[in-house]
């Protein structure tokens, strides 16, 4: 356990007490002292200054105004989680150290057995297929650990890096929406995994997605978040 999530916060906030694991690449619940490398690590970029892979262009801005945007959503997401609606943020730390944030989550959750996912991986680490590893592992934790019967990701079409990822771990397009960005219109492709999709490709595809894999305070969250 992270020695700054006690044992009288995990009783009282269980997604503090979680960690996935898988080799040298770990999910951990995202701490002050965590967000804090990661926000700095964002400041020093996350895209090519040309590029935006994102629906809310937060990285725009000086390094102080970026760091500080990653704070802000941060604080907001952890403090409005519920069984209803939640967004889990999770680090991800590869051989011990911080290089993105990795997302699961969505709204009715125990209900419709259905989640989302994002991430951001800085620069200075990728093209290292870190990002191809988080997501897999995070389908994992959605997946084998908290029971979810479909996952869902979008990407713009002119973003290759997150397009290709999906395709690679078995997910099916899913449709295009036209949508503006930074005064432009753009369109974002929709993706779509389901769980007997994600089980066979894991059987045909087996070195893309993690081996063993072990999970630390998995249970209370569920129970925190109502899953089944």
């Amino acid at each position: 356990m992270d020695p700054a999530c006690t044992p009288a916060l995990t009783a009282l906030w269980p997604p503090a007490g979680l960690t996935v694991r898988a080799g040298d690449l770990e999910l951990r619940y995202l701490d002050d002292e965590l967000l804090v490398d990661l926000a700095e690590l964002a400041s020093r970029g996350v895209h090519a200054p040309e590029a935006m892979p994102f629906v809310v262009p937060w990285t725009r801005g000086t390094p102080e105004e970026i760091a500080r945007s990653v704070l802000r959503y941060q604080w907001q997401t952890r403090a409005s989680m519920s069984p209803d609606a939640w967004g889990l943020e999770l680090a991800v730390l590869h051989q011990g150290r911080p290089v993105g944030i990795q997302a699961v989550g969505g709204k009715d959750v125990p209900t419709t057995r259905v989640v989302g996912t994002g991430s951001w991986v800085g620069r200075e680490h990728q093209g290292q297929g870190i990002g191809t590893r988080m997501r897999a592992l995070v389908l994992h934790l959605a997946f084998d650990g908290f029971g979810a019967q479909v996952a869902r990701t979008e990407a713009w079409v002119d973003n290759p890096a997150s397009n290709a990822v999906s395709r690679k771990l078995g997910y099916r397009e899913n449709g295009l929406i036209r949508e503006a960005r930074e005064g432009t219109a753009v369109e974002h492709r929709a993706y779509r995994l389901e769980r007997a999709d994600w089980e066979a490709h894991r059987v045909a595809h087996p070195k893309v997605h993690p081996g063993e894999v072990t999970y630390q305070g998995l249970d209370a969250v569920r129970e925190f978040l109502h899953l089944p």
